[in-house]
């Protein structure tokens, strides 16, 4: 039997977790102590981007209130781990914390059938809600346990994660690139199998036509639901990784700056991927790293101005644009399939994970 695209396709997916893998295991001995704190970042970002990309690209929901999911669980962690002394359990409230609250805001939303535009200003307007809370929680009155929030000054020297079987032995900056790269690799992996899945399946079905897949007997709004909530349980696990890696959380865990940005990592990596939000945040973040260091250009504008170019020019992102690319030619060069038409490459690989 010939190769054909999807075993092309699955080819390439396995070569690339591989890499990952690797570039995971080696990435310490291959670079300076400070650039693998940047790159960890990277990663927690990552982690963050792959929430959006799931719930946008997958779902159909554009949710301007990730922020609010990453922050609560940024903050959730940063009191649980002052709490506990370092505790694994931060990571378990981290991500737990966010997925209630995504649960039950997302229950009103979508059962209460607001439409996508509302839906889209219900976020923006939850994460203004919560960044002027905690923004306003400065002084004594306003702790939880041992930790005060702090306010506008954030809470400093949170303890880091702790060796599990060895409290004492707190993680340093090797083993957070591990944690988080990893947990990158697995929230990717996860997500992966999920779409691959009956319910994954028929997350895809209602982001195409939600009539018809109503007339098929499914409930979208059980399923939109359920895509917000595990979109909310996996920003959350960003805020905790990302409270970890700083040891410090403050009130611009929620900003709109933030919210922005991960829609501009997800719109130019590509809509419908997984690959495609992580490869857009890192470039981005590469990309504002470098202009920080100079005060000629102005990084808002340089990401607004690559923003409006990807839409203009490359809608679809640059994943899906790739894989066309490169599947296309692939199949070309296959003994018998020189003439593959251009709507089978596309059918094929236009939505990752829907096969």
């Amino acid at each position: 039997m010939g190769l054909d695209i999807r075993t092309v396709s699955k080819a390439g997916q396995t070569i690339g977790v591989l890499i990952a893998a690797l570039l995971i295991v080696f990435m310490p001995a291959m670079v300076e102590l400070f650039d693998l704190m940047q790159y960890t970042i990277f990663v927690v970002m990552g982690v963050l981007a792959l929430s959006l990309g799931f719930i946008w690209g997958f779902g159909g929901i554009l949710s301007f209130g990730q922020t609010a999911f990453f922050g609560l669980g940024a903050y959730t962690f940063a009191v649980t781990a002052i709490n506990t002394d370092g505790s694994w359990a931060a990571v378990g409230l981290a991500v737990l914390v966010p997925a209630v609250f995504a649960a039950v805001l997302g229950y009103f939303m979508f059962y209460g059938r607001i439409s996508d535009v509302y839906l889209g200003v219900i976020t923006l307007t939850v994460t203004l809600i919560l960044f002027n809370v905690v923004n306003s929680t400065a002084g004594d009155a306003y702790t939880i346990g041992n930790a005060a929030l702090g306010g506008f000054n954030g809470i400093p020297a949170v303890p880091g994660l702790s060796m599990p079987g060895d409290p004492d032995f707190f993680f340093g900056p090797e083993e957070n690139w591990y944690l988080s790269a990893g947990c990158l690799l697995l929230v990717y992996l996860a997500l992966k199998g999920l779409l691959r899945t009956h319910f994954g399946r028929v997350v895809v079905a209602v982001r195409e036509n939600e009539t018809r897949a109503a007339l098929l007997g499914y409930d979208p709004r059980i399923y939109k639901l359920m895509v917000f909530v595990v979109g909310g349980a996996v920003a959350g696990l960003a805020g905790g990784l990302f409270t970890n890696w700083g040891a410090f959380v403050s009130p611009t865990v929620f900003s709109l700056s933030t919210a922005a940005q991960i829609i501009i990592w997800v719109t130019i990596g590509g809509l419908g991927t997984l690959v495609g939000p992580v490869l857009g945040c890192f470039i981005m973040q590469y990309l504002v790293m470098q202009i920080g260091t100079q005060q000629t250009f102005n990084a808002d504008l340089v990401m607004g101005a690559i923003l409006l170019g990807f839409v203009m020019a490359i809608p679809m992102g640059l994943v899906p644009l790739m894989r066309l690319g490169l599947v296309g030619l692939v199949m070309r060069l296959l003994p018998g399939r020189a003439r593959a038409s251009d709507a089978t490459v596309t059918e094929t690989t236009a939505v990752e994970g829907a096969k």
